[in-house]
This record gives C-alpha cells, sequence and structure tokens, in this order.
C-alpha cells in the first residue's frame, strides 16, 4: 500500500517548497519530492548565489573607483575570484539547509528523487539511475517543476565555451572577454559583474534597448552607464551563429543588415527560459500544455486534470521567484477552501540588482499610453536628493505615471541605490490604490532615498519641493 498524502509537491524551488508549508500550516499531509537540493534554481543557481556575486562587485568597485571620493585610500588593491565564487557557493549551502530545516520544522516528508506521475493520483520516485525506490498516492499533486535556461542550434551550449547562467557562478578562471547574448536581468547582471572585475564585456540584445521589459528612459540611462564602464552595448543586433574555434568563440552578428564577427574567451547565452515539463508524466495524463509550459487557470492554477495543478516557472512568464511563491500559497490556500483575490500579475515588482539597480512595477510609459491613458508623470533624479548626495549614490531617478483622469497609479520605475528595496513602497501603493495625492501627503523620514518616491508623485502635480 502506497504512502498517502493529501498533497504531493513535484519540485523544492521557491513555489514547491513555500507551498510545502502553507499546505503543511492548513494541517495537510505534504510531501515535497526534488532530486536536488530544496531551494530550486533561485537559491542555489539564481537568485542568491548572483546576489553574492554582485555585492563583491560592488564592493570592489566602490573601493576602486569611489574610495576618494569618502577619504578612503587603498593600495595594491586586489581580489581572488577563486574566493569570490566560493563565498557565493557557501552562501548557497548555508540557505539550503535552512530550507531543509524549515521543511523538518513543519512536519514535511522531504522525498530525494525524480517523481514521475503515473495516475491522476499515484507518484513514482525514482533514484538517480532511474530505480523505482517506492510510489506514493495523494489527492492533489502540485507541479512545481521550474524552467531551465532556453538553448539554441544555432549557439550550441557545450557548458564550457558556450556557457549558461549556471556555468557563469563557478567558472574555474575569470574571463578576459566574454560575450553575453541577451540583454534581459540575467545577461545584464552577469555583464556588470565580470566588467568590475575586469573582463571585457560585450552585451548582444535584438531589440531596441537592454531590459526591453523596462520603462525606454530607464533602459537608455543603463545602457549610458554601462557604456561609461567600458561594457560595450549592441542593441537591435541578431545573432546568426555562435561556434568554437579552440580556445575561443566566435559570435557571427547581423546588425541593421551588415554581418560581423566577434570573438571571446566564453560566450554566456541569456535568451531566455523554457519550462522543465518533460519526462515526468505530463503526456500520459494529457496535461494540456502552451508553448512549452503547462497551461493553468490562474485563478485556480489547477490544470485540465481536476486535482492537478501547476505553479511557479513551469506555467510561463513572469519568470520569478516572489511570484512563484505567491502562485504557491495562493494555490494550496484555494485547495483548503480560502477564497483569495487573485494574483495580481500587473503589480509584480520586477528587479535587476547590476549597479545601478534597476527596479519596475507595473506599466511603462509606453505601455499606459498603448492603451489609451491621458497622463501625469512625475520624476525625481537621486541628483536632487540629500540622501543620496551623502551616500555617494547619486546617479538614476525615480518615475512615477498616473492616469491624468481619476488619478490611478499606473506604474513605478526606478534606477539607482537600492531601487529593488524602494520598489516595495510603489508596489504596496498600487496595491492599496493610492493616489499621487495620498503618496504626496504620506510623510516620509528624511533623509532617505524614498523620499525620492514621494518627491515624485508631488512632481506629477506641480507640487515637488527640491527640483
Amino acid at each position: 500500500m502506497p504512502n498517502k498524502y493529501q498533497i504531493a509537491i513535484l519540485g523544492g524551488g521557491p513555489g514547491g517548497y513555500v507551498a510545502a508549508i502553507r499546505a503543511a500550516q492548513l494541517g495537510f499531509k505534504t510531501v515535497v519530492i526534488d532530486k536536488d537540493n530544496l531551494g530550486g534554481i533561485c537559491l542555489n543557481w539564481g537568485c542568491i548565489p548572483t546576489k553574492s556575486l554582485l555585492k563583491n562587485a560592488e564592493i570592489y568597485d566602490n573601493l576602486k573607483n569611489h574610495g576618494k571620493e569618502f577619504g578612503i585610500y587603498t593600495k595594491d588593491l586586489s581580489f581572488n575570484f577563486t574566493e569570490i565564487i566560493q563565498r557565493s557557493r557557501g552562501i548557497s549551502d548555508k540557505i539550503t539547509k535552512n530550507v531543509e530545516m524549515l521543511i523538518k520544522k513543519n512536519k514535511i516528508d522531504r522525498m530525494r528523487g525524480f517523481g514521475k506521475l503515473i495516475s491522476q493520483n499515484e507518484i513514482e520516485i525514482l533514484d538517480k539511475d532511474g530505480k523505482k525506490t517506492e510510489t506514493i498516492s495523494a489527492d492533489n499533486i502540485i507541479i512545481a517543476t521550474g524552467a531551465r535556461p532556453k538553448t539554441f542550434p544555432n549557439i550550441p551550449v557545450d557548458r564550457k565555451n558556450i556557457i549558461t547562467s549556471t556555468e557563469a557562478m563557478y567558472l574555474s578562471e575569470q574571463p578576459k572577454e566574454l560575450i553575453v547574448i541577451g540583454g534581459g536581468a540575467i545577461g545584464i547582471e552577469f555583464a556588470y559583474f565580470y566588467s568590475v572585475l575586469g573582463t571585457k564585456v560585450t552585451v548582444i540584445e535584438m531589440l531596441d534597448h537592454i531590459l526591453p521589459v523596462e520603462d525606454a528612459e530607464v533602459s537608455i540611462t543603463l545602457e549610458k552607464n554601462f557604456k561609461k564602464r567600458g561594457i560595450e552595448i549592441l542593441t537591435k543586433t541578431l545573432v546568426e551563429k555562435a561556434e568554437v574555434k579552440g580556445n575561443k568563440v566566435s559570435v557571427t552578428i547581423n546588425q541593421n543588415g551588415e554581418k560581423k564577427v566577434l570573438s571571446a574567451d566564453k560566450v554566456l547565452s541569456a535568451i531566455g527560459v523554457t519550462g522543465n515539463v518533460e519526462g515526468f508524466g505530463l503526456e500520459k495524463l494529457g496535461i494540456e500544455l502552451f508553448k512549452n509550459h503547462i497551461k493553468v487557470d490562474k485563478k485556480t492554477y489547477q490544470t485540465n486534470t481536476p486535482n492537478i495543478y501547476a505553479i511557479g516557472d513551469v506555467i510561463g512568464p513572469p519568470w520569478l521567484a516572489h511570484v512563484a511563491s505567491a502562485e504557491g500559497i495562493h494555490c494550496v490556500e484555494g485547495i483548503k477552501g480560502i477564497k483569495n483575490p487573485d494574483v495580481d500579475y500587473e503589480n509584480i515588482p520586477g528587479c535587476t540588482y547590476c549597479q545601478p539597480q534597476v527596479a519596475s512595477v507595473g506599466l511603462t510609459e509606453a505601455k499606459a499610453r498603448e492603451r489609451g491613458y491621458e497622463l501625469k508623470i512625475g520624476k525625481f533624479p537621486f541628483m536632487a536628493s540629500g540622501k543620496a548626495f551623502a551616500v555617494g549614490e547619486r546617479e538614476g531617478f525615480v518615475k512615477l505615471i498616473f492616469d491624468a483622469k481619476y488619478g490611478e497609479f499606473l506604474g513605478g520605475h526606478i534606477i539607482g541605490s537600492e531601487a529593488t528595496e524602494l520598489i516595495a513602497e510603489v508596489a504596496l501603493a498600487r496595491a492599496m490604490e493610492a493616489t499621487g495625492h495620498s503618496i504626496i501627503k504620506t510623510v516620509h523620514a528624511h533623509p532617505t532615498l524614498s523620499e525620492s518616491i514621494m518627491e515624485a508623485a508631488a512632481n506629477a502635480y506641480g507640487e515637488a519641493v527640491h527640483i
């Protein structure tokens, strides 16, 4: 007789393990199945270890290029690339152990292995050799198998010369030259990291700007910053092919009809992700897919099979850890019968952790105009912020977008120091249906960078004091 659970979760990433903990809190007998360490790509190979690397780069950059501003002088400043990588891996390992502890604390069964659906209510657990170790049954199954880097035949990833973000986090040697294919958040973060350490970096993006999902003003500002750093930015550029030639990689590009060949030690392919939907029984159960992701009802996260649900990257964009966690909580609360508002996908913060940081929520100016809104736009540059001056972080701005007719808060965009922290206020304000005037009249502490949000709102209504 197989072990029986009320909820079984395939995948222990930020969607899966959070869903498991919430399910246990709600009294469900729960099991989480994952062949690797808990935390998924985010904790082990994404969000957390990359932020460690980026912090190393930020400290080195500040000491090397800005120390004199603070009266700090360093002699023979250097870094150890191997130790930087080791620090990142160590942090990831520690947090993984913390997640395992949380699973144990909440009395959730943890099965290490590959879970395969063999019926609507049964899962086989396979070991690393593909041998069945046991079978379990579950009233409800949540698929949280995540996504992996997308690959194309013309950019053949060999994980040695042509790499993905995973390999970029633990290279044994720092490359002298790096070509980054893809100007989204992942590509931009690695471009910043390696550039600060002295690697010659080229970023290739097929669209008009890097970070193409961000407001155009933000993207253009970041492009200017990166070019000042010596990073080459090639936008509106197609990669026709990448080929390994000896110890180098040759990349053929097409820019405005003109073909060129670039060369580098390493090429990082950062051209998006695709859902992990193969090999664990979806076809057998007839679970519906859409563009290599699982199709779900986003009110419940139910698939076309009543007791089988899916959350996180495997159901498609936005491919963000915090979205997966929110979906996991919403899903298990729905199974319990708790009625909550749907996850608001138009109020999801997006963050890029290079320096200057980029963060946004809601509509860009272009998207708002496409929808026919008449706009009031407020901007406040950090150059006008006392706190930004004090901490030496004067680059960037806050940009807030309001509907001119009703005052609806449509979107917020920040580029500059601590943008990824500041964006929480903007997201909360939108969630609470704040207007520009309610933000203006909320007293902000002085001196803080967050005052810039209040000032940007005031600027939209002609009330800004410090510009």
